[in-house]
């Protein structure tokens, strides 16, 4: 098993969206970022993912999700409504990903960067380091380990 971190807005798609419809998928679309994107390419069905809010008043990691597909051609890539429509992507030569997700666990409390930035185990997370923007990101067990003590 491999371990994840992804951010999202939560009014884009929270750990409550998840929780809200705990027997059903979300598609976790969108992702534009080539680095990201073959990160979800690495995942496996059953690899855990923490759900990190980003973008909001309380910054940090809100709960466990699993991947149940693997990285398959993101349909909104092809949409011209969509926010996420790249015209140079092609339906026999698709650019972006999606995978797909279902809830495991919110935390009963959001774990905030400042504590993150704590955790020793982290220190050479891309996570906490300055500049980083990278919506996905992979986790040893160690930092998982690490983040999962603190909840």
């Amino acid at each position: 098993m491999q371990y994840w971190l992804m951010k999202t807005e939560p009014d884009e798609c929270s750990i409550d969206d998840f929780a809200a419809t705990p027997d059903q998928v979300i598609r976790w679309d969108g992702v534009r970022n080539y680095q990201a994107r073959n990160f979800m390419r690495d995942m496996a069905i059953g690899d855990e993912v923490f759900i990190y809010h980003s973008s909001c008043a309380k910054i940090g990691i809100a709960g466990i999700v699993r991947v149940t597909r693997t990285a398959y051609p993101d349909p909104t890539q092809f949409e011209p409504e969509s926010a996420y429509f790249d015209k140079r992507s092609k339906p026999d030569n698709p650019r972006w990903d999606a995978v797909d997700l279902q809830f495991v666990r919110k935390f009963a409390r959001i774990l905030t960067l400042d504590e993150l930035k704590n955790v020793a185990e982290l220190a050479d997370s891309p996570l906490v380091q300055k500049g980083n923007r990278l919506s996905v990101i992979p986790f040893s067990k160690v930092e998982r380990d690490s983040v999962l003590v603190k909840v």
